[in-house]
């Protein structure tokens, strides 16, 4: 039987959390086996992203369904913090709490081509995995060839094997919501009813009730 001796960080907004996230989440644990956690971490509401709600609002969305898998973990790392952290200071922050484990980044391919401009990039792609889906056309092997330091580090580079694939966003369900469309079926409930009791995204609307 394999070893669970790694750990996977999947950070972003979450602004809302959605059954992409989690399906993504699962889809890790089911191809690795020895993935032992998926650590979800909400970037803070320092980060520079228009219309980020409030901190505890999608924390605890997200945390309504994490705390029902067991393999599914949520940490308040970034959100604790003056600023928001660099990818690399989160990553060192988890890897503080699991000191005996691996630690994987999962990304999409679109961060992929941006990773180089990172704070403290090559020790990020140095010392730990980074766990890719492609998105779109983006193949990951073109991406690493462009790019010297990818190149240099490639065997850190893993492609998910199987991609999620999906048309909806974060960013598509709060237009939605916005345009008073209904948003049900594209989350967890728990998040949905969430979102319905709080009154978030769009203020005196009664689309989601």
């Amino acid at each position: 039987m394999c070893k669970k001796d790694t750990i996977v960080v999947f950070g972003g907004s979450f602004n809302p959390p959605h059954n992409s996230h989690f399906s993504t989440a699962q889809q890790v644990l089911n191809q690795y086996e020895q993935v032992e956690k998926v650590v979800f971490i909400p970037v803070n509401k320092k980060y520079e992203k228009d219309g980020l709600e409030e901190n505890k609002h999608r924390y605890n969305m997200l945390k309504l369904v994490i705390d029902k898998n067991s393999n599914f973990m949520l940490s308040d790392v970034d959100m604790n913090t003056e600023r928001s952290l660099y990818t690399i200071e989160t990553l060192e922050e988890i890897e503080k709490c699991f000191s005996n484990k691996k630690i994987w980044f999962l990304i999409g391919s679109d961060n992929l081509k941006e990773i180089h401009t990172w704070k403290r990039a090559e020790k990020l792609v140095s010392k730990y995995k980074i766990l890719v889906m492609e998105r779109n056309e983006d193949k990951i092997e073109e991406i690493i060839a462009e790019n010297e330091l990818l190149k240099k580090y490639k065997e850190n580079i893993i492609k998910l094997e199987e991609e999620i694939r999906s048309n909806f966003s974060s960013t598509y369900i709060r237009s939605q919501i916005k345009k008073q469309k209904s948003v049900r079926y594209l989350m967890p409930d728990e998040v949905y009813e969430y979102i319905k009791r709080n009154n978030l995204y769009v203020k005196n609307t009664t689309i989601l009730y």
